[in-house]
């Protein structure tokens, strides 16, 4: 922890930090938005690469990502969080995303899994860390599905995703573009 955040921490809450109430609408708003275009994602790569040795990885992996986008449906629900309203923006980028990137190859499919995945990785272990001792619910649930995106990257890696053409490139416009979806779905 950093010393700025230590010495917050212990003046608790500052001008400017959402209550706990907020803190949680917005991480499961945010959360079911993610885990919504994670298998828009990759429907859209199933669509393009469905006849091919890759396409159980990649249903394996959707699978995962709908179990995910249902218990984050059902946390809505429970705590009678507005979705987020971006839906239908997420609905056909992720699909655009996937399908993109899969007509690339399936390396540049992997690569943009892996990209996705490192920050989800980075932004799961962020709410775990904002949540603190609070939500131990919310922090299993978020601990276990970050445990399985980890497992996502590391599929991709394995899969040779850092073969893909542009490889730098494409990681880099997957993730900037992971990050803005993130931090507009967390507000609108």
């Amino acid at each position: 922890m950093t010393e700025n955040k230590k010495s917050r921490s212990r003046l608790g809450r500052q001008p400017g930090d959402l209550s706990p109430r907020e803190l949680l609408e917005r991480i499961v708003r945010v959360d079911h938005a993610g885990e919504y275009g994670a298998v828009r994602i990759y429907e859209g790569q199933l669509s393009v690469l469905k006849d091919t040795p890759e396409s159980d990885t990649i249903r394996h992996m959707k699978e995962q990502e709908e179990v995910h986008r249902e218990r984050f449906e059902e946390l809505i629900a429970e705590h009678r969080v507005r979705p987020t309203l971006l839906s239908p923006l997420w609905h056909v980028a992720g699909y655009a995303l996937g399908a993109g990137t899969a007509m690339l190859g399936k390396e540049a499919a992997m690569a943009c899994t892996e990209a996705v995945e490192e920050v989800i990785d980075e932004h799961y272990r962020d709410q775990l860390d904002q949540l603190g001792n609070s939500e131990p619910e919310l922090k299993e649930v978020i601990e276990k599905f970050r445990n399985e995106e980890i497992e996502h990257r590391d599929i991709a890696r394995s899969e040779g995703a850092a073969d893909a053409p542009g490889y730098e490139l494409l990681t880099s416009a997957v993730k900037t573009g992971s990050k803005l979806a993130i931090w507009l779905s967390s507000r609108v």
